[in-house]
């Protein structure tokens, strides 16, 4: 089905940051864009955490709300330009009192609290990396970031501590101290409430380089254990910049990004790029339940809201109305990240919420977002949008020895998702994966590793991922990763993961596997492997598992997941099998 474009109203035309896409494509300078940050004091440099609520402590927005944190029993609490500047900078006095170096990697392992702002911009203005944890996580997956970071400092909640933390703290002999929220300290921590309030309200900021880093994302390999991608304190440029253009946002707008912290995108679209605009962005408590949800975006007046499709789909469940007593008449912008974003949820939005949901596209490697459907051009349902200005973006073939081929804009065939390099928010390297890094590149554009397609106006649409990758409920989870989880079950001999299509969560992870010898693959076995995914994964666990008598796999004992994928869907096995397979 083809769905028609959604044309925007005249009076938003007039109203959005971005006004003429051509225009403002052909006259953007990353260098006239950058006069809009302050920069530290006596040309000290860049820093975020001063970028993001410093500069406007320090102005006329001091009294401004910069958060605005609703508990989970929808108590609101607000936190000033003026305030959030001084609670971090008690944090980033508190890392000086623990001995904490420069550089030093300082994880988060919170909900949506007001502590985790403070610990971000607290560990930014230290000049520290701050790297960023989902708390749906299992033991493993934690266990395996803190160690591959070499994490020097955790924060975390008492709760979190007990159940996922302690057991596994003496094997990462990095981490020196954890810090728990709340007053009272577990056995081996430190309180965090306490411990700031021991700690100076001033802090100058060290000058520092915008090429030092300032982020660790940990994000899902196909075939591999989790990436590290490292951002500098430059990227704040493009992050600042999107939540101008891709988010429209005007120093007047509530944001609300319902994202999770403990990924790139609520990390940067809930703290960094809202608080660098300017504006109040809203932070909720609490999972995600579709009436409480209206309700905050009615009782807060959010005129933005950035999500996941995985929360759309469920509130279209609702049909084309919010539930009666839900004012969202000051929500004006709607936008949806993460993975791709089906046609009829963009229509839906148009009838429900009273705008369409515009689809972006990023990742962690790319910093912010570098493709969107902008708020005064016209909207095609299905597509991810065009580049942001500054952002140049094309498609390739991958041939031999590395090299690439362009593909023509008339060509009108799919190819591999690629953007010009040194945008001011590329990643500066995979941790401690030099070779991989130089991998992503060739001839002068990033790699993305997606596939894609683009038609005569420019406007590119998602076709697939080169890689295993599963995206599952707004997470990345690696096959390899759930893989070996299950391998550390007694009854598992071989374990191959594949994601099928679910129409709520995008994806859901499936497993396919062999038992060793004196186990009975019934149903008790599987919901036994369930439990134990799930105690081991959290969020990552397959959804559902399979017996198989054998597995396909590579000469080199590569499991084929692409054959048991096929298998799964009733499609072709696709290509004949490579050398390396047969």
């Amino acid at each position: 089905m083809t769905w028609p474009p959604i044309r925007k109203p005249a009076p938003l035309r007039a109203a959005a940051t971005l006004r003429d896409y051509r225009w403002a494509v052909e006259n953007f300078s990353w260098d006239t864009e950058r006069l809009a940050l302050s920069g530290l004091p006596d040309g000290g440099g860049l820093n975020i955490g001063y970028e993001a609520v410093d500069r406007y402590a320090a102005g006329p927005r001091r009294d401004h709300v910069a958060l605005r944190w609703v508990d989970r029993y929808d108590r609101a609490e607000e936190f000033t330009y003026a305030e959030l500047a001084e609670r971090s900078n008690r944090f980033a006095n508190l890392l000086g009192r623990l001995g904490v170096p420069r550089g030093e990697r300082v994880f988060t392992l919170l909900g949506r609290v007001p502590e985790l702002y403070i610990a971000v911009l607290g560990t930014l203005k230290a000049e520290c990396v701050l790297s960023p944890l989902f708390t749906t996580y299992g033991t493993e997956p934690i266990r395996e970031r803190l160690r591959l970071g070499e994490a020097g400092v955790l924060v975390t909640s008492p709760e979190i501590y007990r159940r996922k933390v302690r057991g596994i703290r003496e094997s990462v002999p990095s981490l020196r101290e954890v810090l728990v929220t709340g007053d009272v300290s577990e056995p081996d921590t430190l309180a965090l409430g306490p411990a700031l309030g021991e700690s100076s309200p001033e802090y100058e900021i060290a000058p520092g380089e915008p090429e030092n880093p300032a982020f660790l994302h940990f994000t899902s390999g196909a075939a591999g254990p989790p990436k590290g991608v490292l951002q500098a304190h430059e990227a704040v440029l493009s992050q600042y910049v999107s939540a101008r253009y891709a988010l429209d946002l005007h120093a007047s707008d509530v944001l609300w990004c319902s994202a999770d912290p403990g990924g790139p995108a609520g990390l940067t679209y809930a703290v960094v790029a809202p608080l660098t605009a300017g504006v109040t962005t809203v932070s909720a408590d609490g999972g995600f339940d579709a009436r409480r949800w209206f309700s905050v975006l009615a009782a807060n007046e959010v005129s933005v809201w950035y999500t996941e499709p995985a929360v759309l789909r469920t509130l279209m469940r609702l049909g084309t109305e919010p539930p009666a007593g839900y004012d969202l008449s000051a929500l004006r912008f709607v936008a949806s990240g993460g993975e791709p974003l089906g046609p009829e949820i963009v229509v839906w939005g148009q009838d429900a919420l009273g705008t369409p949901v515009h689809d972006t596209w990023w990742q962690a490697e790319t910093g912010a977002i570098t493709i969107a459907n902008f708020a005064a051009e016209e909207v095609r349902p299905g597509s991810i949008g065009r580049p942001l200005p500054g952002i140049e973006a094309g498609l390739v073939e991958r041939g031999e020895n590395g090299k690439v081929r362009e593909l023509a804009p008339a060509e009108r065939q799919a190819g591999e998702l690629a953007l010009r390099r040194d945008w001011p928010s590329m990643f500066r390297g995979y941790w401690r994966d030099p070779g991989r890094y130089d991998e992503s590149f060739s001839d002068g554009w990033y790699l993305t590793g997606d596939i894609a397609r683009r038609d005569a106006d420019g406007y590119f649409w998602f076709v697939g991922r080169t890689g295993d990758v599963i995206s599952a409920g707004g997470h990345l989870v690696s096959p390899f990763e759930v893989e070996n989880a299950l391998l550390a079950h007694p009854a598992v001999r071989e374990a191959g993961v594949i994601g099928k299509p679910d129409p709520h969560d995008g994806e859901r992870v499936k497993a396919f596997v062999v038992p060793h010898a004196g186990y009975e693959p019934d149903e008790q076995l599987r919901l036994e492997l369930l439990s134990f995914g799930r105690r081991a994964l959290g969020a990552l666990a397959p959804r559902e598992i399979a017996f198989e008598p054998r597995l396909p796999r590579t000469r080199g004992g590569k499991v084929l997941r692409r054959v048991l994928k096929a298998g799964e869907l009733g499609l072709a096995e696709g290509d004949p099998p490579t050398g390396e397979e047969m």
